[in-house]
């Protein structure tokens, strides 16, 4: 069955920079957009942002533009979250999603198939 496993997840202070890991299994991952989420306590999920098949289009939420960076790398079937000058409000569990509709990039949570589990990013003030 289809898998997506975060990881790369933890405690960074105010102004660091994670890296998060998305690997997938159980489907043919170039045949997939992929985009990332994320969901504070007693918030709706919002979009971080999604990237193309092919890791030439991305797009990327307001609140992390210019901050978070995707890529993907097909041979390893991972995409990829860089999240620098992290701040308190990016704290939330971060969850990766599938669309299998490779050549759209979309902000819209419900167009995917497929969900993790998710990672607990902790960003201290």
């Amino acid at each position: 069955q289809v898998q997506l496993v975060e990881s790369g997840g933890g405690l960074v202070q105010a102004g660091g920079s994670l890296r998060l890991s998305c690997t997938a299994s159980g489907l043919t991952f170039s045949s997939y957009a992929m985009g990332w989420f994320r969901q504070a306590p007693g918030k709706e999920r919002e979009f971080v942002g999604a990237v193309h098949w092919s890791d030439e289009f991305t797009v990327y939420g307001d609140s992390v533009k210019g901050r978070f960076t995707i890529s993907r790398d097909n041979a390893k079937n991972t995409v990829y979250l860089q999240m620098n000058s992290l701040k308190s409000e990016d704290t939330a569990v971060y969850y990766c999603a599938a669309d299998f509709r490779p050549a759209i990039v979309t902000r819209s949570r419900v167009r995917y198939d497929y969900w993790g589990q998710g990672t607990q990013v902790t960003v201290s003030s």
